[in-house]
């Protein structure tokens, strides 16, 4: 297995990250925390990072910061009413995960800060622009285009013979059709044609394993919000029974059994996060706060998958590979 040197990935995250000045007020301040998934508890990964990374700017759980999670469970109808108890609730500011639930917070009036998974906030609506979002939200964006062109060549040069991939995405999520059309104009340009998956429901994954079966495309992308995330397991299940290369967004899945990831770093998202959380709290306007882009990404690969699918992975790709799970 290869990973990064823990001390080194310590010592540069220390040089890189801002000097922190912990806050000196007897304020308690409210924390809200909204997404399309389940709601994410206080010991949950991103929330365990999250309030870390808020602990080293002086917000202490129990002391000067409450927090609360709220959740949709994948359904979607649910949103502007959890938003509607997330203003009701005071909270000072709320951080999301995912387009649907920044939209539903984008005007009620609470400060919103974008983690993950929202996609292009200007394509979208979300905001005027990056640099001055102009209004209520603002957090950490990527470019899909060029994410998506990454993640295909990723594919490419796992499996060279590649012609026709199948794109999975929740077609209900405006953020996330955009980045499965980001991802489409990317695999023509690589020459693969695209068999294109919208689902909205759990019951739609049935429906697009028949029309793999029908078109019988040679690999997968997945694009990932709540509803891919909560149904990955069908998806890895399916791959390896058709031997099928696939690739998503984020680590997890790899560790989770998927083939190969490239996504930005969750724990470099979520400490960000909380660096535009700090500054909210201290009287800053999302308005006046720039979207910032992930400046550390992560490719994951999995060599027991790939030998389950009989995938021998090139040296060359493994080489670039942040970790390798045998």
């Amino acid at each position: 297995m290869r990973r990064r040197d823990v001390v080194k990935l310590l010592a540069g995250a220390a040089i890189g990250a801002p000097y922190r000045v912990a806050a000196q007020t007897a304020k308690t301040y409210r924390l809200a925390m909204l997404t399309t998934g389940p709601a994410f508890p206080a010991e949950s990964p991103p929330v365990n990072i999250l309030l870390g990374a808020l602990a080293e700017y002086g917000y202490k759980l129990g002391q000067n910061l409450e927090f609360q999670s709220y959740g949709a469970d994948a359904q979607l109808t649910r949103l502007p009413q959890l938003a509607r108890d997330v203003a009701a609730s005071k909270a000072d500011a709320v951080v999301v995960a995912g387009w649907p639930p920044t939209a539903a917070m984008k005007d009620t009036g609470v400060p919103t800060v974008v983690a993950v998974g929202a996609g292009d906030p200007v394509a979208s609506g979300l905001v005027a622009s990056l640099a001055r979002p102009g209004g209520n939200v603002t957090g950490i964006s990527d470019n899909a285009a060029t994410l998506s062109t990454k993640r295909l060549e990723l594919l490419k040069q796992a499996a060279p013979s590649i012609r026709k991939v199948a794109m999975l995405w929740n077609k209900d999520d405006l953020g996330m059709t955009l980045r499965y059309q980001a991802s489409a104009v990317a695999a023509k340009s690589l020459g693969t044609a695209v068999l294109p998956l919208g689902v909205a429901e759990p019951d739609d994954f049935a429906d697009a394993f028949t029309a793999m079966d029908r078109e019988q495309p040679d690999s997968i992308l997945m694009v990932a919000d709540a509803l891919t995330i909560l149904n990955r397991k069908r998806v890895f299940d399916y791959a390896t029974a058709h031997r099928l290369p696939a690739i998503y967004e984020y680590d997890f899945f790899v560790r989770d059994g998927g083939l190969m990831s490239y996504g930005p770093d969750f724990k470099e998202s979520f400490e960000r996060t909380a660096s535009l959380v700090d500054r909210i709290f201290k009287g800053a306007k999302p308005a006046d706060l720039p979207f910032e882009e992930p400046t550390k990404y992560l490719f994951v690969v999995n060599l027991k998958t790939a030998k389950s699918i009989g995938l021998e992975l090139p040296p060359n790709l493994l080489a670039l590979a942040d970790e390798v799970i045998e």
